[in-house]
């Protein structure tokens, strides 16, 4: 039985028959409890006469079905997540009614009560495949149709969907929107929220002349917090940048931007109707890097409008295109058009994530094949995002930046509400710059792999080049080298001063392309391949090159030469060429130099990684200490009320190990001791509080009296985390159970807790050994018991990578490679995890040999 799957063949074959979906008419009924809501829908559609076909519905209870007049039995009809249709006419009327259910895992209809004033909300998500969840599809983006909205929801309730949100019509103790008729879309992109939100509204005018309505919400308890006016600032710089690059106006009729609880993504670009994390509504002063990634995260989504809703995939296997655009565009729009003109130094964030997913086993082509709705969510990762918008921004420079929009207003104009393909696209950046690019797309789009790039020098005797070269490496045997443009310069120091003496854009090619122009020049201090980060590879320094910025890494004044370089150290790392504790040295030396703050979040993180998993197992806990106590330093003498100040506060609380820097921490916690313009708000004293209870510094008192001055959604979280954190094995055994067992938990919850679970991994390995064992053996029931998107992250979450090489008692790999043997009929998103997980251990203990 196919269940909640769908193949490409079925999808190809369904297509095949339905001819066109004309017009959804939809009903829901938001009023009959907490559990079900009731979903009327009523699809017209033509079709091969005499055809069979099947329509999607996930549903408890289905009362009817009506085809073209004809009842059909419910019972015979509605199996395994599909209402299959014989006799098809020409011309078809589906009808179906039934009760659906509400979920508490992000996906289809969530509902949310929140804990702050007992008011509950609900919102869509849709993308893959679970528009199904709430009203009966035909669930493909190449079927793509209009759709009717009507929802009768509690008194009170707003209610928002891709069409503009009408008049309620108020009858009784409910109110009924009857929305107007949308335009042509995927059924992955409508949406529908709803509750008592409130929010701001404004207007915008489009190119066209059109006053575009914009609407920002959020739920009652945190509208405080909402800054609309900075929200829609940078919405308004995103019409006006995109409208001018796509040479086309806002192809929908308003834009809302709801911001909703308990969200898995980050957001999602329903046509008109986008839903945020409401995370992003920053109920304490947000650092730099945090209202950068929310601009990124509005701008990623509006691009969206276009690249994706207005012109949609055919099917998923371009669904790489349309993330890795929206991801390139809004990095774009983000440096070229906001405040934010250094977006593409926090591109390095992103890009960090595409490189690390891009060198696990399980890579693939950023054009992988997608079989089915499983290939899909198995795909959805850092290169389908960041690879991609890598290989996009390449592909400007290789076709001209004239040519790459000219090249894509065609594409968009061609298949306005209607679906295309990745040779579509191709095809007019072709015609628009009249470059081939079938060799291209074959390396770079159909070939998995990062290859990597070093500089070879050969000098004279008075230390002038007399040979300089990029050398190009293969990401494995037998693959391809990729043409690259890129920059090649030369630093060297004058006085104190750090200065640029030799740079050069060209194309890199082959094994080995010359570089001509620094021939007799004298060799400088810092030669760097990949100056300005426009390349997608791995970056190697030669060696007097990495001795130069070990030395002098606080001079690169640049945040994106800075973190070109810290890049190339941190791969180096990973990859054992450096030792741990020498790249712990350097990042924390770079620390106090950094202004950017997103290039100062991705250092920490690595700081973080390394004393983790990277150090040699008998220098771990020194090096742990050195970390804790340097962070601490640095915190105290960061600028005061700057955002590294409280960044560093926070990291150094995440790594404190020794009772001096509990003691030190404690003292920032509870006042006693203070620093110049920290301000020690809400969500500061939770990560403090968290640190000192896996510390044993504090306990169920002090997560109590905590959590019932924050009893919100983000502090009930927060006190999960807590709880969690205690070091004790009855603890650990509770929440191992309750992650595991407890469906009603939600998903943004549970996770806290595994993070709590996990608090104690570097210090005491031993506590975890007996979950090894339990980890593999509960796979199976998280596969059969979840929906794909907790299965995935339950079983990437609990997986015991922490313990590889510090652990004696276990062998995580091994049994990581008996489980797959043992399972060969496992889900393939299981086996891909695992895979990944089992190569994340090898790479930290061969780091840890090569630290010792």
């Amino acid at each position: 039985m196919p269940g909640l799957n769908l193949t490409r063949d079925e999808a190809l074959a369904r297509a095949g028959v339905i001819s066109e979906v004309i017009r959804y008419d939809i009903e829901l009924d938001l009023t009959r409890g907490d559990t079900d809501f009731g979903s009327r829908t009523r699809v017209e559609f033509t079709a091969t006469p005499g055809g069979a076909a099947f329509a999607d519905l996930v549903s408890t209870n289905v009362r009817s079905i009506k085809l073209n007049d004809r009842d059909l039995d419910p019972g015979v009809h509605h199996q395994d997540s599909r209402i299959s249709l014989d006799d098809l006419a020409e011309h078809n009327v589906l009808e179906v009614d039934a009760d659906c259910q509400y979920m508490h895992t992000g996906e289809g209809l969530h509902r949310f009560v929140d804990p702050a004033d007992g008011k509950a909300y609900t919102y869509s998500q849709f993308e893959v495949p679970d528009a199904r969840r709430v009203y009966t599809t035909f669930e493909q983006p190449d079927l793509k149709s209009t759709f009717a909205l009507t929802v009768k929801a509690p008194e009170g309730w707003k209610v928002f969907s891709n069409a503009p949100t009408p008049s309620p019509e108020k009858e009784g103790g409910a109110w009924t929107y009857r929305f107007a008729t949308t335009e042509k879309m995927s059924t992955y992109i409508t949406a529908v929220v709803a509750g008592p939100y409130e929010g701001v509204t404004d207007t915008l005018t489009s190119s066209d002349g059109r006053t575009i309505d914009l609407g920002v919400y959020c739920r009652a308890s945190v509208l405080e917090h909402l800054d609309a006016d900075a929200i829609i600032d940078i919405t308004r710089k995103g019409f006006e940048f995109f409208e001018d690059a796509y040479g086309i106006a806002y192809p929908f009729t308003k834009y809302d931007q709801v911001f909703v609880p308990e969200y898995n993504a980050g957001a999602m670009e329903n046509a008109g109707c986008v839903t945020f994390r409401d995370a992003y509504v920053f109920r304490t002063r947000p650092t730099e890097a945090q209202l950068e990634s929310r601009a990124n995260t509005i701008l990623h989504e509006l691009a969206h409008m276009w690249f994706g809703d207005l012109v949609t995939m055919k099917w998923w296997n371009d669904l790489w295109l349309n993330e890795s655009f929206a991801e390139f565009m809004s990095h774009l729009a983000l440096a070229e058009n906001t405040p934010y003109t250094e977006g593409w130094t926090g591109f390095m964030v992103r890009k960090d994530w595409g490189l690390k997913q891009d060198q696990l086993p399980t890579t693939h082509p950023i054009t992988a094949e997608i079989r089915d709705l499983a290939d899909v969510e198995v795909n959805f990762d850092g290169i389908t995002y960041a690879k991609g918008a890598s290989v996009l921004r390449q592909l400007v420079s290789y076709v001209g930046r004239d040519a790459f929009f000219a090249g894509l207003h065609e594409y968009l104009t061609a298949h306005s509400y209607a679906n295309a393909t990745l040779a579509d696209l191709l095809g007019e950046l072709e015609k628009a710059s009249g470059r081939d690019l079938a060799a291209w797309s074959k390396v770079w789009l159909e070939e998995a792999g990062v290859t990597l790039l070093r500089p070879s020098v050969e000098t004279d005797g008075d230390g002038r080049i007399t040979r300089l070269s990029i050398e190009q490496e293969a990401f494995s045997e037998g693959a391809s080298l990729r043409p690259h443009r890129l920059a090649v310069a030369g630093y060297s120091l004058e006085g104190e001063s750090l200065k640029r003496v030799f740079h050069e854009e060209l194309d890199v090619d082959g094994a080995s392309t010359g570089v001509p122009s620094a021939g007799g020049m004298a060799r400088p201090d810092f030669i760097l391949v990949n100056d300005g980060d426009l390349a997608y590879a791995k970056i190697r320094l030669d060696e007097d090159s990495l001795a130069f910025a070990v030395a002098n890494i606080t001079r690169f004044t640049d945040s994106l030469t800075r973190g070109v370089v810290m890049a190339a150290a941190w791969d180096m790392t990973r990859d054992g060429q450096m030792k741990a504790r020498d790249y712990l040295n350097l990042a924390l030396t770079a620390v106090p130099a950094e202004t950017n703050m997103q290039l100062l979040t991705l250092t920490l993180r690595h700081i973080d990684e390394a004393v983790r998993t990277f150090v040699a197992p008998d220098a771990r806990a020194e090096a742990a200490e050195m970390v804790g106590r340097r962070l601490l330093l640095l915190a105290r003498t960061a600028q005061s009320g700057s955002d590294a100040q409280r960044m560093l506060v926070a990291a150094s609380a995440r790594n404190a190990s020794s009772a001096e820097q509990f003691e030190a921490i404690k003292a920032l916690y509870d006042g006693s001791a203070t620093l110049d313009g920290l301000e020690m708000d809400v969500d500061l004293q939770w990560s403090l509080l968290i640190a000192l209870v896996r510390g044993g510094a504090a306990g169920d008192a002090e997560i109590d009296a905590r959590e019932q001055e924050d009893d919100t959604m983000t502090g009930r979280q927060n006190a999960a985390a807590a709880r969690a954190a205690r070091g004790d094995e009855a603890v650990k055994e509770q929440v191992w159970e309750q992650v595991l067992g407890d469906k009603s938990i939600p998903n943004d919850t549970r996770w806290a807790m595994v993070s709590g679970f996990w608090a104690q991994a570097r210090t005491t390995p031993s506590l975890y050994e007996p979950y090894v064992e339990r980890y593999f053996a509960a796979l199976e029931r998280v596969w059969e018991e979840n929906t794909f998107h907790t299965a995935e992250d339950l079983t990437t979450l609990l997986f015991p990578s922490d313990l590889a090489g510090y652990a004696p008692g276990v062998d995580v790999v091994r049994a990581g490679h008996e489980w797959i043997e043992a399972h060969p009929e496992a889900p393939a998103g299981a086996v891909r995890i695992i895979r990944e997980r089992i190569d994340v251990c090898e790479r930290q203990m061969a780091n840890q040999v090569a630290d010792a």
